[in-house]
């Protein structure tokens, strides 16, 4: 794919004036089951927290992501993107990000929980050295429906390592990250 077909994306921190866009997308991807703008403008307080955009060449925020870091762990708490943006490896960039946030922290664990029936988030994760190791049953208040529990090895284990960079030389193939 040329550069000129290629799709850019911006990934930036999340700031204040960045929530109302974010609450937008949390209100589609999420329907009635979101973190409202309070939660966000709280995480922006949280050190333990880390939250980032991704905005498209126009400007257009895409999509959004966060993890709380503790100790040499992290957990995902979202990554959403705009319906809009779906299958273009928005949510992709913005793992990306949060990755390349924990080799600079040295985080050696990471974890998520997803909804069972969202097969496209958890074919992401799974490309990514995410596997499910239990589950949370109910999780969802919205329609009580469970939740996998995903882990990764530690993310300096070559294994790791070597399936991150495959991954990220692809996507760089399909997608422009600034």
């Amino acid at each position: 794919m040329s550069v000129e077909n290629k799709l850019r994306i911006y990934i930036q921190p999340l700031e204040k004036e960045d929530i109302d866009e974010v609450d937008e997308i949390a209100r589609k991807a999420y329907g009635t089951h979101h973190w409202s703008k309070e939660s966000f403008y709280s995480e922006l307080q949280n050190k333990l927290a880390q939250y980032y955009i991704a905005r498209n060449a126009d400007g257009t925020l895409a999509g959004f992501a966060g993890y709380w870091c503790i100790i040499d762990e992290a957990h995902i708490t979202t990554i959403a993107v705009a319906p809009e943006f779906t299958r273009r490896h928005i949510g992709e960039a913005l793992l990306k990000a949060i990755l390349d946030d924990c080799y600079q922290k040295k985080v050696k664990y990471l974890t998520l929980e997803v909804r069972e029936s969202n097969i496209p988030a958890i074919s992401m994760y799974e490309k990514y050295g995410f596997q499910a190791f239990g589950v949370r049953k109910g999780y969802y208040q919205d329609n009580n429906e469970s939740a996998l529990i995903m882990w990764t090895e530690n993310i300096f284990w070559d294994k790791f390592k070597n399936k991150y960079e495959e991954n990220i030389t692809k996507l760089s193939g399909i997608i422009d990250i600034q």
